[in-house]
């Protein structure tokens, strides 16, 4: 038996050269992003991850995050001690810079030099972090501020707003930055990172999806040497990957599981395995499961509740399926780095922004032995594996769907009727997008049904019916992401069809929120 807390946060079987240390920032995967933008593997851990173990990950180079504590508290998370001593390249970025200069010795002050937005950075003195720089815009989002150098530390670049915008140890090689170089705001963050990854570090470009999928099958074949596994095929982007991965890995010992659950979109039980059986030849199980679902989440209005639940009945048709398959004890599913840190956080400061079913929402123990191969992956890097692995652009280019379907997108409680309303919207407003020509330039695109009630008028008729909210957004790899323009002609045409063809609809509303401060999913 194997207990879901052992999926509290990836642990590497192999090198880690550039590690991100957590705590709490917002930002802490965009950090992770852009590194490996530049084909340097990096992972996200702990902010109290000890020295020695930074060391056996052959870790070449510490980032210290943001984060949203205040380094004058008492309980405000800190490093090793030792990190300082260790002669490891550390750069701690704005919590991390503040937390690093009161550790050797300066001042800190809270609130003195607030700054929230883009600054012009002014460079005092080259070092080697804004090499090739003098003057660029930088994002700032600090209420403490080092307002005294401790003597170790020379400046580096200063903004009207904050004295100490950038500095580095005279001798050993430590940077910090009080602006966020991750983010797109911050100009030049390019030469910023190349400067400390490849010029500090000693980091090589040696991260591909090629050499991935190869390390990939081979793990998979040496955690399962034998016996018929079962991989959970949604005939998503991610659940493909996998399976196509655990095919070559396996072979005829794959059997994949579809379980429709009666939560999916219109059109999607029928269609969304065709390719992989066919060209890839995947042995597929269907298992009608609507029932059970939508017994297990009747009544129930909170989001984590419905994971929580729609984790353990995935488990359920699992294990009925292995039953029938004797020796059949290993689960394969596609879970991302982004839903692991999400659900579990890392051991850090950081909040658990919502369980994914197939990880904060997996039952206590089971019966299962876990295969993850996606695991320490980004949405955009499983696309690019895709590729390598020749997966048609028809399964790569589909907009990411959550696990639990549209049970997280009729927000409270779940049945027949409401999921035929929301699937029925979702169908008008994809279908639209695909026809105009827009589905490819947003990264996810769905409608909404909201607990909320408004009168309207029919036919001079009174109603008092529910609310369709259409949430389109435009992103890279879903950390961040900003609601998409689409044109005002367009969303009138998909409202109006809404209103019209939908029953139980009269209104419709767009979502105008970026990620953060919302989430892209409403639930």
């Amino acid at each position: 038996m194997e207990s879901a807390s052992a999926n509290a946060i990836p642990r590497s079987q192999h090198t880690v050269p550039i590690a991100i240390l957590d705590f709490g920032s917002q930002y802490s995967q965009l950090i992770a992003r852009r590194v490996r933008e530049r084909r340097v593997y990096c992972e996200i851990l702990p902010h109290h991850t000890p020295v020695e173990q930074l060391r056996a990950l052959g870790t070449r180079g510490v980032i210290l995050s943001g984060g949203p504590a205040s380094v004058l508290t008492p309980s405000a998370p800190r490093p090793d001690p030792r990190l300082v001593e260790s002669g490891l390249p550390v750069l701690g970025l704005c919590y991390g810079m503040e937390i690093l200069a009161l550790m050797l010795g300066g001042r800190i002050d809270r609130g003195a030099m607030r700054e929230y937005g883009l600054a012009r950075v002014e460079v005092t003195d080259e070092g080697e972090i804004p090499r090739g720089l003098s003057s660029f815009p930088a994002w700032m989002s600090h209420g403490d501020s080092v307002t005294e150098l401790p003597s170790e530390l020379l400046p580096l670049g200063r903004t009207e707003g904050c004295s100490f915008a950038a500095a580095r140890h005279r001798h050993l090689p430590i940077y910090l930055l009080q602006f966020h170089p991750e983010v797109a705001h911050t100009k030049d963050q390019g030469k910023i990172l190349n400067n400390f990854l490849f010029n500090i570090c000693g980091a090589q470009p040696s991260w591909t999806m090629e050499n991935f999928a190869a390390r990939a099958v081979q793990a998979i074949r040496d955690q399962v040497p034998e016996g018929t596994a079962l991989c959970a095929l949604s005939g998503g982007v991610d659940s493909a990957v996998a399976a196509v991965l655990a095919q070559k890995a396996l072979g005829d010992r794959l059997i994949c599981v579809f379980v429709d659950h009666g939560l999916l979109r219109a059109g999607e039980a029928e269609g969304v395995t065709r390719d992989l059986e066919q060209g890839f030849g995947l042995r597929v199980r269907h298992v009608n499961a609507a029932a059970p679902f939508l017994e297990r989440l009747a009544g129930v209005a909170d989001p984590e509740e419905k994971r929580k639940r729609i984790g353990a009945a995935f488990i359920e048709v699992f294990e009925d399926v292995a039953r029938e398959l004797p020796g059949a004890r290993t689960l394969i599913q596609g879970t991302l780095y982004p839903d692991v840190i999400e659900s579990a956080g890392v051991g850090g400061p950081a909040a658990t922004i919502k369980s994914h079913h197939n990880v904060g929402g997996l039952p206590a123990s089971m019966g299962f032995h876990l295969v993850e191969p996606l695991r320490e992956l980004f949405k955009d890097e499983v696309r690019e594996v895709g590729r390598v692995l020749g997966l048609p652009e028809s399964v790569l280019g589909r907009h990411p769907f959550p696990g639990p379907g549209l049970a997280v997108r009729v927000l409270g409680p779940v049945d027949r009727e409401t999921l035929e309303i929301a699937r029925r919207a979702d169908a008008i407003f994809v279908g639209e997008l695909r026809a105009s020509g827009l589905y490819d330039q947003v990264w996810q695109a769905f409608a909404v049904l909201l607990p909320v009630r408004t009168v309207g008028v029919m036919g001079d008729e009174r109603t008092y019916e529910q609310v369709v909210a259409l949430r389109a957004v435009t992103s890279t790899d879903g950390m961040t992401a900003d609601w998409a323009r689409l044109p005002l002609d367009f969303l009138g045409r998909v409202a109006g069809r809404i209103v019209n063809e939908v029953p139980g609809v009269n209104r419709v509303v767009y979502d105008f929120s970026s990620k953060p401060p919302a989430t892209i999913e409403w639930e």
